[in-house]
């Protein structure tokens, strides 16, 4: 079975650029990616809020989020 991974992120240069080089990397043998643009979809905001996301771009695999450069607070897409 595969391991769920969302990435988070706002659409800013610093998020597409991450989502380019780390969603698109990741082995969708292992992984199930779903990308959520939170600039577009802010219901999904309290779940990012949830499982720990303070910022984006952010990776969260098995409820651990990873997060990997600052591009927008998460408190700026509520």
């Amino acid at each position: 079975m595969k391991q769920k991974a969302i990435f988070y992120h706002a659409g800013c240069p610093v998020c597409v650029s991450a989502e380019h080089m780390v969603a698109d990397a990741i082995d969708a043998g292992r992984f199930d990616v779903e990308v959520v643009h939170l600039g577009e979809d802010k219901g999904r905001v309290g779940e990012a809020e949830a499982v720990g996301v303070r910022s984006v771009p952010a990776l969260v695999i098995d409820g651990q989020p990873y997060h990997i450069n600052f591009g927008a607070s998460i408190d700026a897409l509520k």
